[in-house]
């Protein structure tokens, strides 16, 4: 028998798995909340929660995690000096420091512009004491990779601080998407570097002996030399394991995936067993990347999404919050507090247009990190220091410091991460119901109860009001992830949102609208039996629950396998327009010339393949199985209507599990 780990950072919390690898069973799982100011000690905390006597039998360690993808959003990790080649960048991707040197190729690799040695070197003396790695990108290094190499090499010797070279990371053009690559990756390897360490020393605490796999963007695995190299391939990683979990614990190779946390909701596709990649590269940030990754959309609906009553309208909002039924568990006396809220109708008009400045009776306020440099008002300020005393309402704290609650930015200091709210969420509205009493319910209880009065709803009739409107808001993120897909769109315009809501409205007038999805949903994440049932039925479609649902992600990261992908481009000579014209292929080794397309392609298709194994060996992989696919692009050069060769891409992707596992997988 070998067992594995998997790990996977959620938004909310950090689950662990021990996997009997042979069977696919179950061993013992454990939960934890997500610390995010140091994920490391949610981690060791979820897997101290395991079986000590199973923790020593484990020969493979897996993990997803959020870090990757907050540091890039939150604009955290190490000082970037970025040097680009032969074109300007605007530096959206915000390194600490930026050169513009000479040099430059053209389309078909060939010099046509010296690098400027002595501008890089001025460049790089710059930023000595003032930088923890470099990112090298050059106009067109795909063609020829000569100047970004000699950049790097020139890198190391001045400042002696890792160093970043766009074409290492893609093979496609497109400069601005490969410089600001790179820019991330630089920004990430420190950070990768520093939870690697953490967690290896975690698991060496605890007794654990094995390798430590890190599951990347596309739902594929890497070993730690490889996450420590390109850490930017780790973005996305936590949904992506979704995908991989789904099919693992469901043998389905093609279905709609829902992964349903406390923050967000994932939605992706599987088809033929592959998870649906984003083929223009992660939109990471609000920047186009040249990362591989499943394409996954994230909708703000949760477990603990906040709902909010403004006059009489009700609301679910993407900010997340504590529900009142864990945080009552945790401080009793929010229940003691609630409890004055018993008897009281709340009947006023809504309170602002923006319902993120709605003041409501049944939320608090706690601490979520220490104040720093932020710009804030001195009664924010004083709001601070009040809560650290414990949780209180913003009426509360207003009368303490003496202003009127409205005095406060909670909404500011929330999204600054200072302050996190407490509230009624989708799990307090199972609790009310009584249909998930994990926590306090009667907190629940009296907190919902006070928001139907102020609906003028009878208790039930907002319970069943409030769970319908989760269940159309998830509906509505499924049918829009499937139009944006098949319309090839990043966003919906305004008619086919209507559309949407209208083949979702349950107000039937005049005429009725239906629709099916034509794919089985497979529900990842512990709120999906709650909500996905209904969600399910309202499309017309089959619902799969996994047993073990809940650890999805994490049994994602331990199942995956290692996957790399390397393209080689093949173009015919410009001046050639003959029919079976001379080739150049380019690969990150530099370009080389071929008399044909025939030798040219059976050159290409060599190289990817032994650079795809090469790659998958180096992350981790054992046996590997590689498949190759190959674009050409024809056109009519002679005008005679016979097509003659123009382009190809050819492209070798190995895939293998990891190392560790190859013998029984043999």
């Amino acid at each position: 028998m070998r067992f594995g780990l998997g790990i996977d950072t959620g938004g909310t919390y950090t689950d662990s798995v021990i996997l009997d690898m042979d069977s696919g069973m179950t061993v013992c799982r454990s939960k934890a909340l997500t610390t995010r100011d140091d994920l490391s000690k949610g981690i060791n905390e979820s897997v101290s929660g395991l079986d000590r006597s199973m923790l020593k039998k484990v020969v493979l360690v897996s993990l997803s995690s959020t870090l990757a993808t907050n540091s890039v959003v939150e604009g955290k990790g190490c000082r970037v000096g970025l040097l680009t080649i032969g074109t300007g960048y605007d530096p959206a991707a915000a390194p600490e420091f930026y050169a513009e040197i000479g040099g430059k190729f053209d389309l078909s690799g060939n010099e046509v512009e010296e690098l400027d040695e002595e501008g890089a070197k001025a460049a790089l003396e710059s930023m000595k004491g003032k930088v923890d790695a470099v990112a090298v990108a050059g106009y067109l290094s795909v063609r020829n990779p000569g100047h970004e190499n000699a950049v790097r090499r020139l890198a190391h010797d001045i400042l002696g601080v890792p160093a970043v070279c766009g074409h290492d990371l893609s093979s496609q053009l497109g400069f601005s998407q490969r410089t600001a690559t790179a820019v991330m990756n630089a920004r990430l390897i420190q950070v990768i570097a520093d939870l690697i360490r953490s967690v290896k020393d975690s698991m060496k605490a605890l007794g654990v002996d094995a390798p430590l796999m890190i599951v990347k963007g596309d739902g594929s695995v890497m070993g730690e030399t490889s996450a420590a190299e390109r850490p930017v391939e780790t973005v996305l990683s936590g949904p992506a394991s979704s995908l991989v979990g789904a099919m693992a614990l469901t043998g389905l190779k093609d279905a709609m995936v829902v992964d349903m946390g406390g923050t967000t909701t994932d939605i992706g596709v599987i088809r033929g067993g592959f998870p649906r990649i984003e083929q223009e590269g992660a939109l990471i940030g609000g920047y186009r990347t040249r990362v591989r990754a499943a394409d996954i959309s994230t909708y703000g609906i949760g477990g603990d999404s906040r709902i909010v009553v403004n006059g009489k309208e009700t609301s679910v909002t993407p900010v997340r919050v504590i529900p009142i039924c864990i945080a009552a568990a945790k401080w009793p006396h929010i229940k003691e507090k609630l409890e004055t809220l018993k008897d009281v109708t709340d009947d006023r008009a809504a309170e602002a247009f923006d319902i993120r400045d709605v003041c409501q009776d049944t939320e608090f306020f706690v601490p979520a990190k220490p104040l720093s440099d932020e710009d804030l008002s001195e009664c924010d300020r004083d709001l601070l220091k009040a809560i650290t005393e414990g949780p209180l309402t913003l009426n509360e704290a207003g009368k303490l410091i003496g202003v009127p609650p409205h005095a406060f930015s909670a909404s500011k200091m929330e999204s600054l991460g200072l302050v996190t709210r407490i509230g009624v969420t989708p799990t307090d509205i199972l609790h009310a119901e009584g249909t998930y009493t994990e926590y306090d319910t009667g907190a629940s209880r009296i907190a919902v109860g006070y928001l139907a009065r102020k609906t003028g709803m009878s208790f039930d009739g907002f319970i069943a009001d409030t769970k319908a409107m989760i269940v159309r808001r998830i509906a509505y993120c499924i049918m829009e992830d499937i139009m944006r897909e098949r319309l090839g769109r990043d966003e919906l315009d305004e008619v086919h949102k209507t559309m949407i809501s209208e083949l979702l409205s349950t107000d039937r007038g005049c005429y009725t609208l239906s629709m099916k999805l034509d794919m089985p949903i497979i529900g990842i994440g512990g709120p999906v039996r709650a909500w996905l049932p209904a969600v399910a039925d309202m499309l017309g479609t089959r619902l799969v629950l996994p047993e073990d649902s809940e650890m999805g992600n994490a049994i994602g990261a331990v199942t995956g396998s290692v996957s790399e992908t390397v393209t080689v481009t093949v173009r015919a000579k410009q001046d050639d327009r003959s029919r079976d014209p001379e080739c150049i292929v380019f690969t990150k080794g530099g370009k080389r010339e071929f008399p044909d397309s025939e030798s040219a392609l059976e050159y290409a298709e060599k190289e990817a393949k032994d650079a795809a194994e090469t790659m998958a060996r180096e992350a981790g992989a054992g046996d590997t199985v590689i498949e190759c696919k190959v674009e050409e692009v024809s056109s009519d050069t002679m005008g005679d209507g016979i097509r003659s060769f123009r382009e190809a891409r050819v492209t070798a992707t190995a895939t293998g599990k990891p190392d560790i596992l190859s013998e029984r997988l043999s």
